[in-house]
């Protein structure tokens, strides 16, 4: 059987595209797609419908999306210095690594995920 083998893009509605693109760059260091695509680096990812009535994120929201990220602290440090208001929680952290919750300039909710070192 023929199968997925990975996510060939994520794409959603924003109120300025272009200004939305600039941030995710700037701050996530993800391409904006006008001048390259972004090449992640191989990983794990996780693909996870949750129940509808879940309140692991906002309930207004239809999707949270997880980055995996190389230096957790490192990137809150720099999300803080901007201006971006981080969030975490102990419980949030596990097994699997540490995350963090930032939102993005249209409301989007970002988490951002440390892999537990193996």
């Amino acid at each position: 059987m023929a199968k997925v083998t990975g996510i060939g893009g994520f794409f959603f509605r924003a109120r300025d595209p272009k200004a939305l693109a600039a941030w995710y760059e700037t701050h996530l260091g993800i391409n904006d797609i006008a001048k390259s695509v972004w090449t992640q680096e191989a990983g794990h990812t996780v693909f996870s419908p949750f129940n509808e009535d879940t309140d692991y994120f906002a309930r207004e929201k239809q999707w949270l999306i997880n980055f995996r990220v190389d230096d957790l602290d490192a990137m809150m440090a720099d999300l803080k210095v901007v201006g971006i208001a981080v969030e975490t929680r102990a419980e949030w952290d596990s097994e699997v690594g540490r995350f963090c919750r930032i939102h993005d300039p249209e409301g989007n909710p970002i988490e951002l995920w440390e892999p537990a070192k193996t």
